[in-house]
C-alpha cells in the first residue's frame, strides 16, 4: 500500500471508530506500530486534529473531510466490472446511476487512466429485462421498510401470494434472490425475483422487530455453518 493512500485509510479508521489504538491500526493496515506511530505524527502536523497518546489510543476532535486518493489501475478496473455489471444486471434506475457514476469517475482520471479499459464484460445479450422488472421496486421497498405483496411461482410451478417485509436482494449463483420475512410462515424465506409474478408494494411500514431483522438472518446462518457470531 502507498504511503498516501495508508494516510488516506488512517483517517478513515479514525472516522468511524471512538478509539483506536496503534496496534489496531497496525493490524489492520499490516505495518509496524511504529510507522502508524510516524504517521499520526505526519497526519497532526499536516493539520487532521488527531488526539491521543501512544499506548492510549487515537481519535479524532472534530469531524474532517480528506479529498479521496486517486484510483490506482486495480482499483479503476475493479470500478469498471462492478458498474458493468450493475448496469446489465442491477435493474432500470441502478444501471443508469452506474452508468452516470462510471462517466464522474473517468471524468477526474490523470490522461494516463483514462485509456484504462477492463477485458472482463457483463454482455446483454439475449437479456430477458422481465426478469429485473421486480428489482427496482423491491430495493426501494427494503430501504424504506415497506411491506409488499407478491404472487410467487416456485420451483415445482404451484403459485402463491405472499404478505412479505422485504429485508434484502441478493445476487446467487448468477440470480437475484430476495430475502424477506414471511407473514404466511413465519419465518425467513428466500424468493427467486425471476419467479415473482406480480408484485404490490405497500404504503404501510413494517416496524423493527427483534428476531425477524437481517441481523437475526445473518447472525443465525453464521450459527448454522458453525461460525462464531460477533
Amino acid at each position: 500500500m502507498r504511503r498516501a493512500d495508508r494516510l488516506f485509510q488512517i483517517v478513515q479508521i479514525l472516522r468511524h471508530r471512538r478509539l483506536t489504538t496503534a496496534a489496531m491500526l497496525a493490524e489492520r493496515l499490516e505495518v509496524s506500530v511504529r510507522t502508524i506511530y510516524r504517521d499520526i505524527q505526519d497526519l497532526c502536523l499536516s493539520g487532521i486534529p488527531i488526539e491521543g497518546e501512544a499506548g492510549v489510543g487515537y481519535l479524532l476532535r472534530q469531524e474532517v473531510n480528506v479529498p479521496p486518493m486517486m484510483f490506482n489501475e486495480a482499483e479503476l478496473e475493479a470500478l469498471q466490472v462492478g458498474i458493468r455489471m450493475v448496469q446489465t444486471w442491477g435493474g432500470k434506475a441502478l444501471g443508469q446511476a452506474a452508468a452516470q457514476a462510471l462517466i464522474k469517475v473517468e471524468a477526474v482520471l490523470p490522461s494516463r487512466l483514462q485509456s484504462l479499459q477492463s477485458l472482463m464484460f457483463s454482455p446483454d445479450f439475449y437479456l430477458d429485462e422481465a426478469e429485473f422488472q421486480f428489482l427496482d421496486p423491491l430495493r426501494i421497498a427494503a430501504r424504506a421498510r415497506r411491506y409488499c405483496h407478491i404472487h410467487y411461482r416456485d420451483a415445482k410451478e404451484d403459485v402463491s401470494e405472499r404478505r412479505l417485509r422485504p429485508l434484502a436482494i441478493y445476487f446467487w449463483r448468477g440470480t437475484w434472490t430476495l430475502l424477506a420475512w414471511c407473514e404466511l410462515r413465519h419465518d425467513f424465506r428466500s424468493f427467486r425475483v425471476d419467479r415473482i409474478q406480480a408484485l404490490e408494494s405497500l404504503e404501510e411500514s413494517y416496524p423493527v422487530t427483534p428476531g425477524q431483522e437481517l441481523a437475526d438472518f445473518v447472525a443465525r446462518m453464521r450459527a448454522q455453518s458453525g461460525q462464531q457470531v460477533e
